[in-house]
């Protein structure tokens, strides 16, 4: 079996893509859009208390027949909550990330589920195929949102993590098209799961202030801030400089926790404040030059995935 074949056969979709459950962004529109356009849908629960992540999945369910699974960050307190509405709703593909693989691995898999383990080291890429899980997301602090603290690239991660393991890995963190997508292949990844260029969707919830502002962002507007609290890679604005500063003057875990304050995410992704809002997103940003639909990203990383290849082989 090829490796993009185990991705493919393991979710049910066209092609070994997978479009990262995100925050503020990652709804039941953007979800299905991607699901139809033949990739995996993810819906990003961290954003979403219990009632809404139901009306979601619900709304999910009415907008396509392909698998859709939900992302959810072990980080957030309600998670458990999250996932027993999820398994209500009949979801069988669970992205876990932030938290530790063991916690509800085999719960899951016992219900039939397939459970996905999000990562950014090789050792923790091991621990997680000893606690069972059936495929693992290798992200390179190139991504955007939460990260690792060891600031280990995709390039580097990806070829380490899969010698490292036996089950499928799913390569992430600045791949937005088929160039990128190759690469990880090349590097021996089943997949690529890809956030940033999803985000800058017209099906995404992000604010539209919030994509032009991705759109038009440089190869250096993104920094990974927070590391003494929580690493989370920002698009520059003044919130961005707020953290920087206090940083740089040694700013304690305390001070960091006191200016992220609370719902500055939602204020900068959702609500559309890029001056004072937090706008997580990737480094990939800068490549970034339009809004488009979903289906035309995927049909565009697929076109450009096949040129590159031709252009490969020719060599």
């Amino acid at each position: 079996m090829s490796k993009t074949k185990e991705i493919t056969d393991l979710f049910g979709i066209k092609y070994p893509i997978i479009q990262a459950g995100m925050v503020w962004v990652g709804g039941a529109d953007l979800a299905a859009a991607s699901s139809n356009a033949g990739i995996l849908g993810l819906i990003g629960a961290g954003s979403m208390q219990t009632d809404i992540l139901r009306q979601h999945l619900q709304k999910v369910k009415t907008k396509t027949d392909k698998p859709v699974g939900v992302n959810i960050p072990l980080l957030y307190k309600h998670c458990e909550a999250q996932i027993e509405v999820c398994l209500k709703e009949g979801v069988t593909i669970f992205f876990i990330s932030a938290g530790s693989p063991k916690k509800y691995t085999s719960y899951l898999q016992d219900k039939g589920c397939v459970v996905i383990h999000v990562t950014s080291t090789p050792e923790l890429a091991k621990k997680c195929e000893l606690a069972g899980v059936d495929g693992i997301v290798a992200e390179g602090f190139e991504a955007g949102g939460h990260n690792g603290r060891d600031e280990i690239t995709t390039m580097c991660l990806i070829p380490q993590v899969v010698d490292a393991v036996s089950i499928p890995v799913i390569a992430a963190g600045g791949i937005s098209d088929g160039r990128g997508m190759m690469s990880a292949l090349a590097l021996g990844a089943s997949g690529a799961q890809i956030g940033t260029r999803f985000v800058t969707s017209i099906e995404s919830s992000a604010h539209e202030n919030f994509k032009h502002a991705i759109v038009n962002a440089g190869p250096s507007d993104t920094m990974l801030s927070m590391k003494k609290l929580e690493p989370v890679r920002l698009l520059k604005n003044e919130f961005f400089k707020t953290v920087h500063e206090a940083e740089a003057h040694g700013a304690s875990v305390e001070e960091l926790r006191e200016i992220l304050g609370k719902g500055l995410a939602k204020q900068g992704m959702f609500d559309g404040d890029v001056t004072g809002g937090e706008l997580e997103i990737g480094q990939v940003s800068g490549m970034i030059q339009s809004v488009d639909t979903v289906a035309d990203i995927v049909d565009e990383l697929i076109e450009t995935y096949n040129s590159t290849l031709k252009s490969l082989v020719s060599l």
